[in-house]
């Protein structure tokens, strides 16, 4: 049970910071935000504010930002259609009724004959006196259809009649948010926990090391190694990885008090291959720093960053099988697994996950922000938009092959954890 609500937590918050981007974004440039979803799939719980319906779906795989103009949203009246309207205090249509079973008072009845409700912002139609009437639609207007009730879109509050600047940075902000998220968590990590210092305490002495035999003890401060000052943990571990069986002195800062030993570094092999090493442990002190906070947070992102890329790239060459891959089930084992370590760990993971799906969705594939941002790149190369059912096939190509990969890594999570 701890599981699942710490996957719940980490999982929607990851993915309403991706989500809140593409919302703020949007709403900067002036688009309207149909709905803001956390999950997929049937809606479990739904609230209207203003303008945009905020609900909550039933599968936690994800959400959404329905912007206006987007997947088929604008909205026709054909001729011949038999409506009702409301006119408010301007003379202007703010309510259309397109059922009759819900009346309100003063209602008029219109058969359109034309209309333009995203430009000109009009309906014209004979009224029931056979007379041919021509009102104008407040910007503000709902559509009234099965007791649901839809603003309006005008054409300069839909996705696509902004520039391919707006339009993208509506797009970006998405995983931009997963990297701030990620960068607020690890600065909250520094502030909490404390910052590794970094500094060269040995942490713990291996019996019968060469640290050991040396006469090195549990937190020695290392100070220089032949000769050169050593103040981080890495200058120490670089020093000795490539001085296999060579006497080396170190002096040492214990109590307070200098000290000399000659270590001698013996060959170790590792995954890596061939090392030298000295038989010591290291498990960097922490401090508390807020400045310090800020810095860490940043170069965490970073790092972490520049990993999961690397990871990307062995995907590419071949060196990293699909079969590696984890999808929602390896994502709850392991988040099962790092729940159990304390919620530092919990946190630091998140900030992990947080990255990932930033990246990911970066990549430059159909249905990913990552392809919709090249769709854009080619509209300003090009000096106007890809043909949107060509750019609409595409995705939709894209969301099958997705949905084909998210089965098939689902299978192999199954398979590798529970047979």
């Amino acid at each position: 049970m701890e599981t699942a609500i710490a996957f719940i937590i980490i999982f929607g918050s990851i993915v309403f910071f991706h989500e809140l981007g593409h919302f703020i974004f949007a709403k900067k440039a002036g688009i309207m935000v149909r709905e803001f979803a956390i999950g997929f799939g049937p809606k479990i719980f739904g609230m209207t504010k203003g303008e945009t319906l905020y609900t909550i779906r039933l599968l936690p795989l994800g959400g959404y930002v329905r912007m206006a103009g987007e997947d088929l949203d604008s909205i026709e009246l054909q001729p011949g259609y038999r409506l009702g309207v409301r006119l408010n205090e301007n003379n202007e249509i703010d309510q259309i009724v397109l059922n009759q079973n819900k009346q309100f008072p003063d209602m008029l009845f219109l058969e359109v004959e034309r209309s333009d409700l995203m430009k000109e912002m009009y309906i014209e139609g004979y009224d029931e006196e056979e007379r041919l009437v021509r009102y104008q639609v407040a910007r503000k207007a709902v559509i009234i259809e099965n007791n649901t009730e839809t603003f309006i879109a005008p054409y300069d509050r839909q996705f696509g009649s902004k520039t391919v600047g707006q339009r993208s940075m509506a797009i970006f902000a998405g995983p931009l948010f997963n990297f701030i998220l990620a960068f607020f968590i690890f600065l909250a990590l520094g502030l909490l926990q404390g910052i590794p210092t970094n500094e060269p305490i040995i942490t713990t002495v291996a019996d019968n090391s060469p640290a050991a035999l040396a006469g090195m003890k549990d937190g020695d401060l290392v100070k220089e190694i032949d000769g050169m000052p050593i103040t981080e943990w890495e200058e120490l571990s670089l020093a000795v990885r490539d001085s296999a069986n060579e006497p080396m002195t170190f002096v040492i800062d214990r109590d307070g008090t200098k000290e000399e030993l000659i270590v001698t570094p013996k060959e170790v092999a590792t995954e890596a291959g061939k090392v030298a090493q000295i038989g010591v442990q290291y498990k960097s002190p922490l401090e508390k720093n807020p400045i310090g906070a800020i810095v860490f947070g940043a170069e965490q992102t970073y790092e972490w960053t520049k990993r999961i890329f690397t990871i990307l790239g062995t995907l590419v060459t071949g060196s990293f099988s699909i079969d590696d891959l984890s999808g929602p089930v390896g994502i709850y084992k392991a988040t099962e697994t790092v729940a159990q370590l304390g919620v530092y760990n919990l946190m630091q993971w998140a900030a992990i996950l947080s990255i990932n799906l930033g990246i990911m969705n970066l990549l430059p594939l159909p249905a990913l922000d990552g392809g919709r941002l090249l769709f854009f790149l080619f509209e300003a190369i090009r000096g106007k938009p890809v043909d949107k059912q060509k750019e609409g096939m595409v995705h939709f190509v894209g969301i099958m092959l997705l949905m084909v990969l998210m089965v098939v890594v689902t299978w192999n999570d199954i398979q590798r954890f529970f047979f």
